[in-house]
């Protein structure tokens, strides 16, 4: 009765009569106000409207109304500001109807310190607060990384940190390899440094051709001069710069495009896209949206493009594979959005034409495997069900691991997987802390109970699976919390090493029961747990890594009551770095400009000891 007179309590007919024809947004929720769906409209009474009809409703509408309670609107001045509120809703509330874009990181970059006597080119992810030049975007970390190498091989442009870069007494390794001119050192006059910065800023450009050009009148200039070892330094560049040309070079017609292509398959659906500047093949990034069945590479391209690009760079021109439904109001929201006019394309010829094929050809191949991937982790939970004995089949695990260097910086990892493989957005890494160093046990009871703890409290949903990277001691540290906080219905495995310590020969230990089970090499159910522990254990140790470097990059120096940073950095300077004030004594210390007796002695008070 309550249900029904709660139902009642949101009349459709009432409703629609009441709504405006203005611009806005629209949500539909269930009975405990979870966002079922997000939606915009240039007329919000006949698009709401339209969902109240007798026939010719979506299966999906269908499904989605079945559940909906009520809706609510939000009006706006503009179409164009409806499609961004809709945006940020979806990206915030995530609802279950909506076509979901989950990748939302920001861009990378290529930053250029162009502010610095001698600059340094590196990696920058983020606001761009620091002066200089950014080059960009690159669709991922790898291309950045593979675009800042191909410079340093051409130009030999520093990468180090300022500080590093301060305190050089030599060159380090990079000069060494031929990856940098050791300006540090004055191994490079700052004009000729201005000059390799110069062309690193035109290649970034996208303008290759003319920074050959400008070596090859420079070569031709040595050659004259009799200069012939700098000749052949230039030669060597434009060799480098021609191959590089060979493999990334797309258009002589240059310019910025985005190239976008959508396929769909078993209600799967793959976006990929490709980032064409100044001409330059940049990569391309892969996405598989999230939403429910049967959408259309239509559909999934209009909910996709605003996701994709409110809140970020636009190029001038997008190149598509489908044309969205609302690609006008794309244009102008985008348009106005980014202060530039925006060109979204469908129908395109000639060179335009083939980036276009090369995108779909991308995208059905990636979806491909994405959907034998799919099929491969379902055998794979299938065969876990039966080899651990257990009523269903699980749709979540979640997997913990321990990492540090004979007990410093020790980080706990825990990570998640579901019916799709990895759920990177709900890995969790905790620093452990007041536990005597090395020791597992207390920092795996200490990792546990912080993560179900926050579960209990409603962060997240509990696991199916829970696998220990250990043998019993570790699985009676997740049964001791678990008793503790009175957690239900999860399967706790720790899972050990075999006698010689190779993959497939690893021991499941299963709560409640003596002997541990010992699954075939080949068995799909040990190949998942494989994959999940050596997951574990990379996301382990890579925060140990990231801890310890952070610790340690704090000076000794620092703890030492009356050395500032510019008392720090003579002394740097004077003894060539660490190792140099380490084994002065008191009164080297104390010929340094700024350096007391008393100082120098609680200098060097602090690297030795009483006796010495």
């Amino acid at each position: 009765m309550n249900d029904a007179t709660e139902q009642a309590e949101f009349d459709s007919d009432i409703f629609l009569k009441t709504l405006t024809s203005r611009p806005g947004v629209y949500r539909m929720l269930d009975e405990n106000d979870n966002i079922l769906y997000v939606g915009k409209a240039r007329n919000l009474k006949k698009r709401v409207a339209s969902y109240f009809r007798k026939s010719g409703l979506s299966p999906k509408n269908q499904v989605m109304m079945s559940h909906a309670h009520h809706i609510e609107t939000t009006i706006t001045n503009t179409e164009g500001e409806a499609l961004i509120l809709e945006n940020n809703l979806i990206k915030s509330h995530k609802p279950r109807y909506n076509i979901l874009l989950r990748d939302d990181k920001s861009y990378p970059y290529i930053y250029v310190a162009t502010q610095d006597a001698f600059p340094r080119i590196a990696f920058h992810r983020g606001a761009k607060k620091k002066q200089g030049k950014y080059f960009g975007p690159y669709p991922s970390t790898a291309a950045v990384r593979e675009a800042m190498a191909m410079t340093q091989k051409v130009f030999r442009i520093r990468q180090c940190e300022d500080s590093y870069f301060a305190n050089r007494s030599r060159p380090c390794l990079q000069y060494q390899i031929k990856r940098c001119s050791a300006p540090c050192v004055g191994l490079v006059e700052a004009k000729a440094y201005q000059e390799d910065i110069d062309n690193v800023i035109m290649f970034l450009n996208g303008k290759s051709q003319q920074v050959i050009e400008s070596l090859a009148h420079d070569m031709d200039n040595a050659s004259q001069e009799l200069d012939y070892e700098k000749a052949a330094v230039y030669r060597d560049q434009i060799a480098r710069l021609k191959k590089i040309q060979e493999k990334q070079y797309i258009s002589g017609d240059g310019g910025d495009v985005d190239v976008i292509a959508s396929v769909c398959q078993s209600g799967i659906s793959c976006v990929q896209v490709f980032m064409i500047r100044g001409g330059l093949n940049l990569g391309n990034k892969v996405f598989f949206p999230k939403h429910s069945n049967k959408a259309t590479p239509e559909e999934v391209l209009n909910a996709f493009i605003p996701q994709y690009y409110i809140g970020k760079p636009v190029p001038p021109c997008i190149i598509v594979s489908a044309e969205p439904h609302d690609a006008d109001l794309l244009v102008s929201a985008l348009g106005e959005h980014t202060g530039h006019n925006i060109v979204i394309q469908h129908r395109v010829r000639g060179e335009k034409s083939r980036w276009l094929q090369m995108a779909l050809r991308n995208a059905e191949h990636a979806l491909g495997q994405h959907i034998s991937s799919k099929v491969n982790m379902q055998r794979r939970y299938e065969a876990l069900q039966e080899a651990l004995n257990l009523e269903i089949i699980p749709h979540r695990l979640e997997c913990f691991d321990i990492s540090h260097t004979s007990g410093e910086s020790t980080v706990a990892s825990c990570v998640v997987f579901d019916d799709n493989g990895p759920c990177k957005t709900d890995y969790r890494r905790f620093n452990i802390s007041n536990i005597t160093p090395g020791d597992d046990y207390a920092a795996m009871e200490q990792s546990l109970s912080r993560r179900y703890k926050r579960i209990q409290e409603g962060e997240a949903v509990l696991p199916d699976i829970l696998f220990i990277d250990g043998g019993r001691g570790q699985l009676s540290q997740a049964e001791k919390v678990f008793a503790a906080l009175q957690v239900k219905g999860v399967t706790l495995v720790g899972v050990a090493k075999g006698e010689r310590r190779r993959a497939g020969e690893e021991k499941l230990f299963l709560s409640g029961q003596k002997q541990p089970y010992i699954l075939s090499a080949n068995s799909p159910a040990l190949l998942l747990i494989q994959q999940i522990r050596d997951e574990a254990h990379r996301f382990a140790v890579t925060g140990h890594r990231q801890r310890r470097n952070k610790t340690r990059r704090t000076s000794v120096l620092e703890n030492i009551s009356g050395l500032g940073p510019k008392r720090r950095q003579k002394l740097l300077r004077a003894f060539g770095g660490l190792q140099g004030i380490t084994s002065a004594g008191i009164d080297d210390l104390s010929n340094i400009d700024g350096i007391s007796r008393t100082l120098a002695e609680r200098i060097y008070g602090m690297f030795h000891n009483d006796s010495d």
